[in-house]
């Protein structure tokens, strides 16, 4: 009898296992089905835009002219100094400030009912539209600083609009270095700005420059924000700091507006030119990402 009842319920133990590994084969390959879904309709959107812009892109000036009211000439050099310089006065304006916030509110700050509200809202802050961001560069750099619709009024929006999710991963990142780190310092005499500088942030690297990644790659990419704050899609001059500015997405935004069919593979061709520079500044993170994974 107590056989028989040991044999049923190892039977009944097999046959659950078998069901579990069934549940997550049928699990794996439905991620993958959702994965190839995904990579399909991506390689069906770049091969488009490659087809449409890979041929204007090659245009003799496409790179090195200022725009022209006729879709066949002129070229988009404004556009790639102008968001170049975005990105480089993002880089410069919102990781500091905002790796900075990170240290202070994961080492620093005490754990009160204050901060647990500064955290909150800055997690909500990570989720505002950009186009938001774009009203308070305008009302906050335009007109209270009276910056006007310039260069660095809208570097400073688009760095607005990057530092909560350099503020949010940039601490995700220094919580998972092991406390038992810091300790080990503060055993040998170190004081917390040393252990911080020599043991937290080798270690954070990785996962600061992560974040960095995709908020500088968000803040090149968007449109909303540059349109309300004043960009333009037309200019004959390259831009300065404190000068009318424009940006890729702006000028592919006004090419896809415009009803000339030559002007969509203007577009496109500048996609392409938009893809690369997030492509090479992603490549560049990566690289330093890759370099300081492995602390000295």
């Amino acid at each position: 009898m107590v056989k028989s009842s040991v044999k049923s319920d190892t039977v009944e133990f097999i046959d659950h296992l078998e069901r579990r590994e069934a549940i997550g084969k049928f699990c794996e390959y439905l991620f993958l089905f959702g994965l190839l879904i995904g990579l399909f309709v991506l390689a069906l959107l770049v091969l488009n835009i490659a087809h449409d812009g890979l041929g204007r892109l090659l245009t003799p000036g496409f790179l090195t002219e200022t725009p022209s009211r006729f879709p066949e000439r002129g070229g988009i050099r404004p556009a790639i100094i102008g968001s170049f310089y975005l990105g480089i006065i993002v880089l410069l304006v919102a990781v500091p400030i905002g790796v900075g916030s990170a240290l202070y509110l994961e080492e620093y700050a005490p754990k009160t009912w204050w901060t647990a509200l500064i955290e909150v809202n800055i997690g909500n802050l990570a989720g505002v539209p950009s186009i938001v961001y774009g009203l308070l560069g305008l009302a906050v750099f335009n007109y209270l600083l009276n910056f006007g619709p310039t260069l660095i009024s809208g570097a400073l929006t688009l760095a607005l609009l990057s530092l909560p999710v350099i503020i949010v991963t940039a601490r995700e990142a220094i919580r998972a270095v092991p406390d038992s780190l810091r300790q080990a310092s503060y055993g040998l005499g170190s004081t917390k700005w040393q252990t911080i500088q020599h043991h937290v942030l080798p270690y954070a690297v990785p996962g600061i420059l992560t974040g960095v990644i995709i908020s500088v790659s968000r803040a090149i990419g968007d449109a909303a924000s540059l349109m309300v704050v004043g960009a333009v899609s037309f200019l004959t001059f390259d831009p300065g700091l404190f000068q009318r500015f424009m940006a890729l997405p702006i000028q592919i935004f006004s090419y896809i507006t415009r009803p000339e069919p030559g002007f969509a593979n203007a577009a496109a061709a500048a996609i392409i030119v938009l893809i690369l520079l997030i492509l090479a500044l992603n490549a560049i993170a990566i690289y330093l990402r890759q370099r300081y994974s492995t602390p000295n």
